[in-house]
């Protein structure tokens, strides 16, 4: 995962990929990104390593398939503008003044917290990075070249990873509990990163699909059902629009996007079939490629998801639409990974981070210090909420399915913050003042219609008394209430603004919370 191409990361090349669909092609030539030689038998822990299917091993499954429609008529169906919306709705056109107006859904801005999942076959090395293929195989970063040099055969390919992505202990209703007790309103899954292995058997990726390969298992729509079953979060999909190695994409690149042979016979498809097949009531998108959103066909597509499509109503969408319009065109704003502003924006915004400061999918070689405290973590979600944004927080799980201990214990640990302090992030505005000008990290929250403005302080002043210089209290009106305390505190009015409040005393055991606390704050200005 990164910006669109953000500065730290170059615009990548293409990965192999059969010609035309139903075609018989080499697995190894399709899907391998290197130069040539044979498969090993076994890998570096002894075990056998299956071959990737070649034409005509199906399995049971057609790896190969037939198009639903010649390219050519597909794409100029694909280049016609949508219908008009079903039952009289307000329709979008197909360009950005018209899509850019569209009234983002209340859900996606009351909901402030999701979390964010990076899985796929990158999972299986699970070293540096999940862009490791492009930094083994492009860059040839040293490190991961020495990587695979010190623990696989000389000529194992990145193919030979995809049976190794077994999933086997992947539970998709474990998973849902889990993120249930994050207390995370939305959780977004990467259902196909740059690497092009797609988490569903997606009719346009051959050979090369969680169905297909590997776990031979829709992982899609298991953790589809499993949250929409035993969760109150709704489900949302991560889409990486180009691939690294596709030479569809390779050849359109060469022709400076004048060509559009990619889109029209594998993103677009490919995204139509995901929200019709899943309907995701998020849409991530990512990876642009350095192409911009007429050559994606972005705005027809999203005229289509905005009218036409069964997510119409509550779906929301992010930025990343093609090159320039991150941070200006779309639903919400991104603008970056891990953008966190720290002041008030005119515009929804989200912040995109990792609880693995490096990574985004699972590293073996991550260090404890390489992990956020759970400390810092509240801190980034009441700073991104003060100041109107939501925070979607990253896990990668292991190539088995597991959401390794530690990741646990932070969602968990969210989740009981969020239970005594959730009143001041859910449902809540950005306030006149997004941070106190007397005391350093209090963060302000606030909900007009109940007259409550919620002050979140990350430390406990040892004195007992917290100072404000921002609320403007009214003697006999104001009320002042620290979140699962239930009592009323006392509090005195500055001599110029804002108020001291005096905090109950409490043992370690007595308070309602650690790692952050709120107060409740009734009738201020």
């Amino acid at each position: 995962m990164q910006a669109s191409w953000g500065p730290s990361v170059p615009a990548p090349g293409p990965r192999p990929l059969p010609s035309q669909r139903g075609g018989c092609l080499s697995p190894r030539t399709a899907w391998s990104g290197d130069l040539g030689g044979s498969y090993s038998a076994r890998d570096p822990e002894g075990r056998g390593i299956r071959r990737p299917r070649a034409c005509g091993q199906d399995g049971g499954r057609g790896a190969m398939r037939s198009p639903k429609l010649p390219g050519l008529v597909l794409g100029l169906l694909l280049l016609l503008p949508p219908l008009g919306p079903v039952g009289g709705a307000a329709r979008f056109d197909p360009t950005w003044e018209s899509l850019d107006a569209r009234q983002l859904p209340a859900w996606f801005d009351q909901a402030k917290f999701g979390i964010f999942i990076h899985w796929g076959v990158f999972s299986v090395p699970s070293f540096g990075s999940e862009w490791f293929w492009w930094y083994w195989q492009k860059e040839k970063i040293p490190s991961y070249v020495d990587f695979m040099k010190n623990n696989y055969p000389p000529d194992f390919t990145y193919a030979d990873f995809g049976p190794l992505f077994t999933a086997k202990f992947f539970d998709a209703n474990q998973w849902a509990d889990i993120l249930q007790a994050s207390g995370a309103k939305y959780v977004v899954l990467t259902s196909k990163h740059h690497e092009g292995f797609t988490l569903w058997g997606s009719e346009y990726s051959w050979n090369w699909n969680a169905v297909d390969e590997g776990p031979k298992r829709d992982i899609v729509k298991e953790l589809a059902v499993a949250i929409r079953t035993r969760t109150d979060l709704r489900f949302g999909l991560y889409y990486s629009l180009f691939e690294w190695f596709h030479p569809l994409f390779l050849e359109d690149e060469s022709s400076s996007f004048q060509k559009q042979q990619y889109p029209l016979s594998k993103m677009l498809p490919e995204l139509y079939e995901l929200v019709n097949q899943y309907q995701p009531e998020v849409l991530w998108s990512d990876g642009d490629g350095g192409a911009p959103d007429t050559y994606w066909n972005s705005t027809v597509f999203l005229a289509w998801l905005y009218n036409e499509s069964p997510v119409r109503d509550t779906v929301v969408t992010n930025d990343r639409w093609g090159a320039g319009s991150i941070c200006k065109h779309g639903g919400y704003y991104t603008c970056s990974d891990r953008y966190n502003p720290g002041h008030l924006l005119p515009h929804k915004w989200e912040n995109c981070m990792t609880i693995d400061q490096f990574s985004w999918g699972y590293r073996r070689n991550a260090g404890i210090s390489d992990y956020l405290t759970i400390e810092e973590l509240v801190k980034q979600l009441v700073e991104t909420v003060s100041c109107g944004g939501n925070l979607l927080m990253n896990i990668g799980p292991t190539k088995d399915g597991i959401i390794s201990a530690i990741f646990e214990e932070r969602l968990r640990q969210m989740g009981t913050w969020l239970k005594v302090n959730g009143e001041a992030i859910y449902d809540t505005h950005a306030w006149r003042s997004q941070n106190d000008t007397v005391t350093p990290d209090v963060w302000y929250t606030s909900k007009p219609k109940n007259k409550l403005v919620y002050a979140m302080f990350l430390k406990w002043p040892t004195s007992g008394q917290l100072f404000l210089g921002q609320p403007k209290a009214t003697l006999g009106a104001t009320e002042v209430e620290l979140l699962g305390h239930g009592q009323p505190l006392q509090w005195t009015p500055l001599e110029q603004n804002g108020i001291m409040v005096e905090l109950p005393k409490l043992t370690v055991h007595q308070m309602p919370c650690k790692w952050g606390w709120a107060l409740a704050l009734t009738n201020v200005t």
